[in-house]
């Protein structure tokens, strides 16, 4: 075995006996084994000049930030041309040799490093500019941090979560509808968090798949001389073959007889040229470098018969339609609903209940329909809208021709005040998510707030809904039951009254001592006396509580509620008064919602951005080159961790 791959085996050894010994309560090895295992890795990075991300040895910050800065790339991200036809990859080859490797399914990126260090990170974005996620890829599960080159070095890969992952994060999701559908929607969020702790615990690797440059470096007009190259440095490069005109066809055989066991997605193959100098001769189109090409698996297809079409609004109040159909077999799994996407898609298939119709899977993923064998055209299009019952209409976007509702109060395209009101910090209703209200809106079952607090009495509507059963029905509705006890504060975060948030919503209750009917009367000048509120606040407030349907929705909804008085204990002199900021993961909280409670229930603020005003900045990575780090130094704001701010302003 070579240095790399024992480095490899001893970091997934150690990490897995650390797991077991803190997590689990339970030993793998003795200290003494442990402690000699750890050392032979130092040993091994020390001689090898390299140190992968998830390595026990290093001491790994998760970063959060604000947003995800965009960055131009020096050269455009260009997709590859498409062929379905082996016959065609030796065509395309000639009398050259080539490199043929999985085209993994997951998100592009470019990483960049300087001096032996990962400097950057950037997504592939629209191919012209990226996102900036340096702090995440740190988190890459198998991505070196330190190398062994001095020089500039920039590869690309695709970042990846293989199916082992995806299963085991979607069985810890107990509501079918809230489940990720595929690994590369999944690893696609992951990559791009704002808080990199995220990232970490989703297990993403980085697949290397082209070497931009190396500064300095010859590779003898070779594309797998580079590669070799990457793998001396610690990269985990793209599975790959070489290949000629005469076995091309062979060695995609053998790629596809390993599909189903092949952990990490993908939605075909790359072929490429070894010889870079002749592959950057042949240049490029508008779209797509001729020096590589991709093959896409011919799809298989399955005959059927159209049972219905499902029209559902969407947030935009777009109605798209779904076809149902007898279920088939396809690519291993049972499929019976396709998305029809359009109105002008259902002209050109003449779709009738009870045609026969052709599906497949697009890409060995997304089913849809290929072809209708019966084409009778008498699918009717609807008039209302299947959520509020309004008018509907059909409409020119871009060459296709859509349906939608006209009704601007129309539910579905209020789905984000559902989403709001069932969030954490609102009602707190778990399992109530965007996914599974779009599907609760969709079949009317929810049309305003206090039609969520009456589903138990829609159960077996709520059992008819795809990705329902009776576990997951059942857990749902224990979740809405146990929301129905809340408090004021919560109450009025969860409305969707303008610019009242959490930390608002608590002092106004406050002022009012809880009771929903002072506010519901107190005149403008009252409300805008209340400190934190101010003005604009106090008149959107008193607008909200005035008007007719918002006094309907409240009626409504209090009467399928429990709102109890929260305790408030007296403000602490330590905290009382003072403004508070976090940064970073936490580790003796929950999450930052559970401290900011403890904070307000003191008397103090906390606030999203550190000023002169912030009495301390809360990260347990004091050292880091955060902004709001750096903020605090230049302002002389104490940074403290987690335990130094408990030891100060809790004990």
């Amino acid at each position: 075995m070579d240095d790399k791959a024992r480095m490899k085996e001893l970091v997934e050894l150690l990490n897995r006996a650390s797991r077991a010994y803190y997590a689990e309560d339970r030993e793998l090895m003795s200290n003494l084994e442990y402690d000699a295992l750890y050392d032979e890795l130092l040993a091994l990075e020390e001689k090898c000049g390299t140190v992968l991300s998830d390595s026990p040895t290093q001491k790994v910050g998760y970063e959060s930030v604000d947003f995800l800065p965009k960055e131009k790339h020096a050269s455009p991200m260009l997709s590859l041309g498409k062929t379905k036809s082996r016959e065609e990859l030796a065509s395309w080859l000639g009398d050259h040799e080539g490199l043929l490797s999985w085209k993994e399914d997951g998100l592009t990126v470019v990483l960049t490093y300087r001096g032996g260090e990962l400097e950057k990170c950037v997504t592939r974005g629209n191919g012209e500019t990226g996102e900036v996620i340096t702090p995440n890829a740190r988190a890459f599960k198998n991505l070196p941090l330190r190398i062994p080159f001095s020089g500039e070095l920039v590869v690309r890969g695709e970042a990846v979560i293989g199916y082992k992952d995806f299963e085991a994060i979607n069985a810890d999701i107990p509501e079918e509808g809230a489940k990720y559908k595929n690994p590369r929607n999944l690893c696609s969020g992951s990559v791009r968090q704002l808080d990199s702790a995220v990232t970490a615990r989703r297990n993403v690797k980085v697949m290397i798949f082209n070497l931009v440059s190396a500064e300095g470096k010859d590779f003898d007009n070779s594309m797998e001389k580079q590669f070799l190259f990457l793998k001396e440095l610690g990269f985990e490069v793209v599975e790959y073959e070489r290949v000629n005109a005469a076995n091309v066809e062979e060695a995609v055989a053998r790629f596809e007889e390993r599909i189903a066991g092949n952990d990490i997605p993908s939605d075909g193959l790359v072929l490429a040229y070894d010889d870079l100098a002749y592959a950057a001769s042949l240049g490029r189109t508008a779209k797509f470098p001729r020096g590589a090409i991709a093959f896409k698996w011919a799809d298989e297809m399955a005959e059927t018969e159209l049972l219905a079409m499902e029209w559902n609004t969407s947030r935009t109040g777009l109605i798209n339609p779904v076809a149902i159909f007898a279920p088939v077999e396809l690519e291993g799994t049972r499929v019976s609903r396709a998305s029809v996407h359009n109105v002008s898609i259902i002209r050109q298939l003449q779709l009738g209940i009870g045609d026969r119709i052709k599906v497949y899977k697009a890409n060995m993923i997304i089913p849809q329909i290929a072809e209708n064998l019966s084409r009778s055209d008498g699918l009717p299009i609807p008039e209302h809208c299947p959520v509020c019952g309004g008018a509907t209409r059909i409409e020119k976007d871009a060459d296709s021709e859509v349906l939608r509702c006209l009704n601007e109060d129309c539910p579905a395209k209020q789905l984000q005040r559902f989403v709001h009101f069932a969030e954490r910090d609102a009602m707190n209703i778990d399992g109530l998510s965007e996914a599974t209200l779009e599907k609760l809106i969709a079949a009317g079952l929810i049309r305003g707030f206090a039609d969520i607090y009456r589903l138990k009495d829609r159960r077996e509507a709520l059992l008819g809904l795809e990705g329902f059963k009776d576990k997951a029905a059942d857990k749902l509705l224990a979740a809405v039951e146990k929301s129905r006890s809340t408090t004021l504060m919560r109450l009025l975060a969860a409305i969707g009254i303008p610019g009242v948030g959490v930390a608002n919503a608590r002092t106004i209750a406050l002022h009012f001592d809880q009771e929903l009917d002072g506010i519901r009367k107190a005149e403008k000048e009252e409300l805008s006396a209340i400190d934190g509120v101010g003005e604009v606040m106090a008149c959107d407030l008193y607008s909200f509580m005035r008007d007719a349907a918002n006094i309907s929705m409240l009626d409504e909804l209090c009467a399928e509620l429990e709102i109890r008085k929260e305790e408030v204990g007296a403000a602490d002199e330590r905290i009382g008064g003072k403004t508070f900021v976090v940064t970073g993961s936490l580790e003796h909280f929950e999450n930052r919602n559970a401290l900011k409670a403890v904070i307000e229930a003191r008397g103090g603020k906390m606030a999203g951005s550190v000023s002169a005003k912030t009495e301390c900045l809360i990260n347990n990575d004091a050292a880091s080159a955060s902004s709001k780090n750096k903020t605090a130094r230049s302002l002389g704001v104490k940074i403290l961790t987690e335990e130094e701010f408990m030891k100060e302003y809790l004990e």
